[in-house]
């Protein structure tokens, strides 16, 4: 009880942060680096590694000043993401805009479901919730639950504001099929490192064997929506586009992970042209395809 009311506690008090305007955010976010970078040091070694494994050929310097853009981002980020609790709609359409969302009609008039695979670049919290003003239909937003119940309650109350609907991912397929005679654009962050059973498929993405999720392809030749990828790009701090990239119309007519290798492609074209939006600090290469043997 004592840990859920701190929990409690801890969420309120990133409501009333949230209140603050975005200029007195970023104010934070600087602080927030210097404190995180220089001081703590978080996960400094993991970033490091990720990014000598991913980009052997740039220089130490250039990686070393890649580090530090991706520190000053995430701290953005976080400021960003507790402003996105009590942001209002106006605020949400002049920082995110989609450059191409005629395609979201056009996939939807033509009877076509959609299934949007996205990583974790940009803000993608921002994006997902401006989705919901760009769509009527119904939007089915997957998500990994965290362990803290308060604070699992908190973000998803947060993304569903303007009327997306949460699905935890054990529960994504029934839900797909439950609404599989409505039109529905489902949201997926694909990039995330599958639990070492479920490591199955590995693929080379950022110049290293790498494990991916196979869901979003079998369940996408399952319900046969319309695959498309978001390329996102900051335009300037705190206000971002992205574009909608068709994977494809027709997943039951792809060949085995073919959609896969596809987000793949488009996810580490994004992340090549300006690494510093990507969560490097995350442990994406937890294990090697030997280690299944």
């Amino acid at each position: 009880m004592i840990n859920k009311g701190l929990s409690r506690l801890g969420a309120f008090f990133l409501y009333l942060v949230s209140l603050l305007p975005f200029w007195f955010l970023y104010l934070i976010a600087d602080f927030l680096f210097v404190v995180v970078y220089y001081l703590v040091g978080y996960r400094r070694k993991v970033v490091q590694e990720n990014l000598r494994n991913a980009f052997p050929e740039k220089s130490d310097e250039e990686r070393h000043i890649l580090e530090k853009k991706y520190f000053k981002y995430m701290a953005d980020l976080v400021v960003e993401t507790i402003k996105m609790v009590t942001a209002s709609k106006k605020v949400l359409i002049e920082r995110v805009t989609c450059t191409n969302p005629e395609l979201i009609g056009e996939h939807f008039g033509q009877g076509k479901s959609i299934m949007a695979a996205v990583g974790h670049y940009g803000n993608w919290e921002m994006a997902a919730l401006r989705l919901s003003l760009y769509v009527d239909e119904k939007i089915l937003i997957v998500y990994k639950p965290l362990t803290n119940t308060v604070f699992d309650e908190f973000f998803n109350n947060m993304r569903s504001r303007f009327g997306a609907s949460m699905v935890a991912m054990k529960n994504v397929l029934r839900t797909l099929v439950k609404h599989k005679e409505e039109l529905v654009f489902s949201v997926f962050v694909a990039d995330q490192t599958p639990v070492k059973h479920d490591a199955t498929y590995f693929t080379t993405f950022l110049n290293q064997p790498t494990a991916f999720f196979l869901g979003i392809e079998k369940m996408a030749k399952l319900t046969d929506p319309a695959v498309i990828f978001c390329d996102v790009q900051s335009v300037k701090r705190g206000y971002y586009t992205y574009t909608i990239i068709p994977i494809t119309n027709t997943p039951k007519e792809t060949a085995p992970h073919e959609i896969t290798e596809a987000y793949v492609k488009c996810l580490e074209t994004m992340i090549r042209r300006e690494p510093q939006y990507w969560l490097w600090s995350h442990r994406r290469w937890k294990f090697k395809p030997e280690d299944k043997i």
